[in-house]
């Protein structure tokens, strides 16, 4: 459970119940690249401005490390903790992917979602990381205003093929000198917190809230002895 299947219809994109990682991981790696080198203030930076800046830092310093190239879990893990996830809106994305049941259910039971969602997607950075060595990203225009606390920023990545497109959620985090913190992504028209709730809630009917969070468990247990 909890795979992606990304199937190329005439006019859109469509889910399967299994999930096949080879176009969505490729945008799980760009997310986790330009988030990478996010500065510690960056408040009065346009998103557009700010995704466009990271994006090319950051996949410049990958095509420089051999190690994350070479699939080294440990250092990519290590990276993604303490680069990436600091840097997304956690508790809002799995509020979302959990959909009205996360109001419900007690302050444990949210804590321990967040913590085995949080596994599950650090482990989706890490194996898809290394994927973002010679790419380039286009962002596309920005429609806001400097006042929006929440932007989409469009982007295009070029490099394998046809493009990608590459969608980013977006708000202005709260507090002095805070800058953007992710809490969706698109890849190729599927938006990665809509596709959890739709397979968390077969979980959640099927077994409760309580069976979620054992087959998350279950699901990063196996991911681990993979590397």
């Amino acid at each position: 459970m909890f795979k992606i299947v990304i199937k190329a219809t005439a006019s859109r994109l469509s889910l399967g119940r299994s999930i096949s990682l080879s176009t969505f991981s490729m945008g799980c790696a760009l997310v986790a690249a330009s988030l990478v080198a996010m500065p510690a203030s960056a408040s009065d930076e346009a998103a557009d401005a700010f995704v466009s800046r990271v994006s090319a830092d950051v996949i410049e310093s990958i095509q420089t490390d051999a190690s994350i190239r070479g699939g080294d879990a440990s250092k990519v893990i290590r990276l993604v903790e303490a680069k990436i996830m600091p840097h997304v809106n956690f508790q809002r994305m799995t509020a979302a992917a959990v959909g009205p049941t996360w109001r419900q259910i007690s302050p444990d039971q949210q804590k321990r979602l967040q913590d085995e969602f949080r596994i599950l997607l650090v482990r989706t950075y890490s194996g898809a990381l290394a994927q973002a060595s010679n790419l380039s990203i286009v962002v596309r225009p920005l429609r806001s205003t400097p006042d929006d606390k929440e932007v989409v920023v469009r982007t295009e990545v070029r490099g394998h093929g046809a493009p990608i497109q590459l969608d980013y959620r977006l708000e202005k985090a709260a507090g002095d000198g805070a800058g953007w913190k992710i809490y969706n992504f698109n890849v190729m028209g599927v938006w990665l917190v809509e596709t959890y709730r739709s397979q968390f809630a077969q979980e959640i009917n099927a077994k409760g809230v309580d069976g979620l969070i054992i087959a998350l468990a279950d699901r990063n247990k196996s991911n681990a002895k993979k590397g």
